[in-house]
C-alpha cells in the first residue's frame, strides 16, 4: 500500500496573508504543500481570534517573518496525513495546539510537564520537522504562526500539534479550546487547584479573565473579583461568575489595600490575565500572607521583568506561571471537550461575534478596539 502522504498533492486555497506589520490581510491564493512526515494537512471549519495574534500582527520585532499566516484557535478535517501518521484518518475531526505532545521526551513522559521538548512554542515562522513552511505563494515561502496558521482554508500542523475530538462537537465553538478559553480553565482547575469557599481575584476581564471566572464559579469560590479599567465589562462578568468589580480608575490608594479589606487579609488565589509585569506584581500583592497564589497567564508586550520584594515570597506567598493553563494538548483536552458537549462548561457567551472569512478584518478591527471577547471566524461557505 502506497503511503498517505505521496497520494496528497500541492493544492491551491485562499487564505489571509499579513504581508508586514499591522498591514491588512490580502487574501491570497496560496499553495499548500503535503503534510511530510508525522504531519497532517487540515480543513479548517472555524478559528477564532485571539489576542495573541493581534499582538505578533501588530509586533515589529520579527519584520523577517512576513509575509505571515496567523490564526491559531481552529477546528478541521483531516484532509490527508504524512507518512508515519498512524493517530488520524481523513475525516477525523480535530482542534489545532500551538504546543504539541510528543508524548515521548523528558517533559511529555514525566506528567508534571506541558512544555513538550520536541513540539514547544514555534517561534520562527516554520515546521517542528524541516523548518521549512508548508505555504507558498509563487515560490515566494509565506511563514506560519505557531506551526498552526488557522487563517488559511488548509493548513499543515505537525501530528503531535493536534487533538482528535467528536464529530458531534459544534465545531464553531469548540476552536475556542486551542487556546484562551481552556488557558483560563487551567490556570484555575490544574496550576492553582482553586478550593471550593475560596477567594479569587482575577486581573483583566477578556476572555481568559472570564474563563478564570466561570471555572471559579464551578469550583465554588466564594468570592470572585473582577478587575479592570473597563466598567462596561462588569455586566458581561456577572454572566461568567463575578461577585465584585474593581475599576481602579475608582479609587485614590493602592488596589491591593482595596482588594485585602474586601476579602479580609487578601484573596486566597489571584489570577493575572492582562499580560503586564506591574499587574503581576499587584496581583501578588493582593493575595493572602501565608498561603495566597498567585498565577500569572498574560503574556507581556514590553517590559518582561518581574520586580517585586523578597518579602512577599518569605511570607509564604507562591507566585506560578502557566502556558495553555498547564493543560497536555492529547492527554487533557478530550476530557474538556467532553465537559464543553455534557454543559458543563459554557462556550456561547465568550463568541460576541461570528464573521465569515472573506470579513476577517473586521474581526481584527473589533479586537483592536476592545470591542469583542472571541470573534469566530467560519473559514468554509
Amino acid at each position: 500500500m502506497s503511503s498517505p502522504a505521496k497520494c496528497a498533492t500541492v493544492l491551491t486555497c485562499k487564505a489571509a496573508v499579513a504581508w508586514g506589520p499591522g498591514e491588512p490581510l490580502a487574501l491570497e491564493e496560496v499553495e499548500v504543500d503535503p503534510p511530510e512526515a508525522m504531519e497532517i494537512r487540515i480543513k479548517v471549519t472555524c478559528s477564532s481570534l485571539c489576542r495573541s495574534d493581534i499582538t505578533q500582527w501588530e509586533s515589529k520585532a520579527q519584520p523577517s517573518l512576513f509575509p505571515r499566516i496567523f490564526g491559531h484557535e481552529a477546528s478541521g478535517v483531516v484532509e490527508s496525513v504524512g507518512e508515519g501518521v498512524t493517530e488520524f484518518v481523513v475525516g477525523d475531526h480535530v482542534l489545532t495546539v500551538f504546543i504539541g505532545e510528543c508524548q515521548s521526551c523528558k517533559h511529555c513522559f514525566s506528567g508534571r510537564s506541558n512544555i513538550c521538548q520536541k513540539l514547544g512554542l514555534e517561534r520562527k515562522g516554520v515546521m517542528h520537522t524541516n523548518k521549512k513552511t508548508r505555504f507558498s505563494i509563487k515560490g515566494r515561502p509565506i511563514y506560519h504562526y505557531c506551526a498552526v496558521s488557522s487563517f488559511s482554508e488548509y493548513a499543515v500542523v505537525h501530528s503531535g500539534c493536534a487533538v482528535k475530538i467528536s464529530k458531534d462537537a459544534p465545531m464553531d465553538r469548540i476552536c475556542l479550546l486551542s487556546c484562551g478559553v481552556a488557558t483560563g480553565f487551567g490556570a484555575v482547575w490544574k496550576v492553582a487547584d482553586v478550593s471550593k469557599g475560596s477567594t479569587v481575584v482575577i486581573f483583566g476581564l477578556g476572555t481568559v479573565g472570564l474563563s478564570v471566572a466561570q471555572a471559579a464559579k464551578l469550583r465554588g469560590a466564594s468570592q470572585i473579583i473582577g478587575v479592570d479599567n473597563n466598567p462596561r465589562k462588569f455586566e458581561k462578568g456577572k454572566s461568567f461568575g463575578v461577585t465584585s468589580f474593581i475599576n481602579p480608575d475608582d479609587y485614590n490608594e493602592p488596589i491591593p489595600q482595596v482588594i485585602k479589606r474586601m476579602t479580609d487579609g487578601g484573596a486566597d488565589y489571584s489570577f493575572e490575565c492582562i499580560g503586564d509585569t506591574g499587574a503581576v506584581t499587584t496581583a501578588l500583592q493582593s493575595c493572602s500572607d501565608a498561603w495566597g497564589m498567585t498565577v500569572t497567564l498574560g503574556v507581556p508586550k514590553t517590559n518582561p521583568e518581574v520586580s517585586l520584594h523578597y518579602a512577599q515570597l518569605l511570607s509564604g506567598k507562591t507566585l506560578k506561571g502557566s502556558l495553555f493553563g498547564g493543560w497536555r494538548p492529547k492527554t487533557d483536552l478530550p476530557s474538556l471537550v467532553q465537559k464543553c458537549m455534557d454543559k458543563e462548561i459554557h462556550l456561547d457567551g465568550f463568541v460576541t461575534h461570528d464573521i465569515i472569512f472573506d470579513n476577517i478584518n473586521e474581526a481584527f478591527n473589533l479586537m483592536k478596539e476592545g470591542k469583542c471577547l472571541r470573534c469566530v471566524i467560519h473559514m468554509q461557505k
